[in-house]
């Protein structure tokens, strides 16, 4: 049994890969398993506080996921101004006598404009049906990804027992290898919690810390979508049918 819910993009998304650097401006198309269960916790965490939002953490890591995205998913190429540390210390540049730690600098960057709600679906990990200490919480997931990409729910989640995978029904498992794909389908690097991430390590008040490809795992999933249209200010993906 699965539990279903959808979400309408009310802003711009965008989400690095978990392999990017700091200075890396590209996007995934569609959020990760680990963000998805991160804002799960989240959500936990701030109706529930600590104390009644970490006994939930085993089942939020351990969960299935499947996802569709809508027909069309645009990604928008652009370039913003942006302040970092100056890498030589503190300096007086504009002769105000003050010193400034941060200076700016032009950087690439991407977002993703979404034609559409995006479906998820959860399913705990012996296949039953979401527990509703879990359901409860997918009414309180405000945005997904980098903070600033705003979704809101549209209705109540609904129970539902067939999912259909593939480009006819738009769904994709996220947290489990694929038996099938399009080869003209979009490949996405996607990271997701191993199954023995604890709370401490995901905890950001906590000094122990994750090994990405140990603790936080990556997978390479196949998107059903397909380059159909782009320029220098975007790239239009449509779902291959």
């Amino acid at each position: 049994m699965w539990t279903v819910a959808q979400y309408l993009p009310a802003a711009l998304f965008s989400l690095k890969p978990a392999t990017a650097t700091s200075s890396g401006g590209k996007t995934l198309i569609c959020p990760t398993p680990f963000a998805l269960k991160m804002a799960l916790l989240d959500a936990a965490l701030r109706t529930r506080g600590a104390a009644g939002g970490k006994p939930l953490w085993k089942d939020i890591r351990d969960l299935r996921l499947m996802l569709r995205l809508p027909v069309q998913v645009a990604v928008i190429n652009t370039f913003t101004k942006i302040v970092r540390p100056k890498k030589n210390g503190a300096s007086d540049d504009d002769g105000t006598g003050l010193l400034t730690p941060f200076g700016s600098t032009i950087a690439y960057r991407e977002y993703v404009s979404f034609g559409g709600a995006i479906g998820l679906a959860l399913q705990s990990a012996s296949g039953e049906a979401l527990p509703k200490s879990l359901a409860e919480l997918l009414y309180h997931i405000t945005y997904l990804g980098k903070r600033g990409g705003f979704m809101q729910l549209l209705a109540p989640p609904e129970p539902q027992e067939d999912m259909t995978l593939g480009s006819d029904g738009g769904w994709v498992t996220l947290t489990a290898d694929q038996a099938s794909f399009s080869f003209e389908g979009t490949l996405q690097l996607l990271d997701d919690c191993s199954p023995k991430l604890t709370f401490d390590q995901v905890d950001i008040y906590s000094d122990k810390r994750m090994t990405l490809g140990k603790d936080r795992i990556l997978r390479h999933i196949v998107l059903p979508y397909r380059l159909a249209r782009s320029s220098r200010g975007f790239s239009l993906y449509q779902r291959i049918i």
